[in-house]
């Protein structure tokens, strides 16, 4: 359904998903290096996502593939929005040089990340076909 959008407004939905992505990751840990860092794998992620779609058996699109990826990027913000305040304290310790041995990020947080990605994947595949 969206796969027939011409390929500018897949570009465009894209790069929405990856703009909202990295201005929460830049909002929650407060660390430009890091929104950067985020920026150059959301790009290679959505490069890689466009190669293996083609690579497969029914040779999905690039415009299938975008709409993909912005589903699931958005599926990825939305799942990390419940754990916001725990990235802000962990962005916080960081820069006052606080390193700790591990990283605790609790069950629920998990949960709800996991849903929203398996969640809105599907919807982009229903979207995209």
């Amino acid at each position: 359904m969206l796969a027939q959008l011409p390929l500018v407004y897949t570009l465009l939905m894209a790069a929405f998903a990856t703009f909202v992505f990295c201005l929460a990751i830049d909002r929650w840990m407060k660390a430009r290096k890091l929104t950067l860092v985020f920026l150059v794998i959301s790009a290679g992620c959505c490069l890689g996502m466009i190669e293996v779609g083609a690579l497969q058996y029914q040779h999905w699109s690039a415009r299938q593939m975008l709409v993909e990826y912005s589903f699931t990027w958005t599926g990825l913000t939305i799942g990390m929005f419940p754990s916001r305040k725990l990235f802000l304290e962990y962005g916080n310790e960081w820069r006052r040089g606080v390193r700790r041995e591990k990283y605790a990020y609790p069950a629920r947080c998990q949960a709800a990340l996991y849903v929203s990605v398996i969640l809105m994947g599907f919807l982009g595949f229903l979207f995209a076909t």
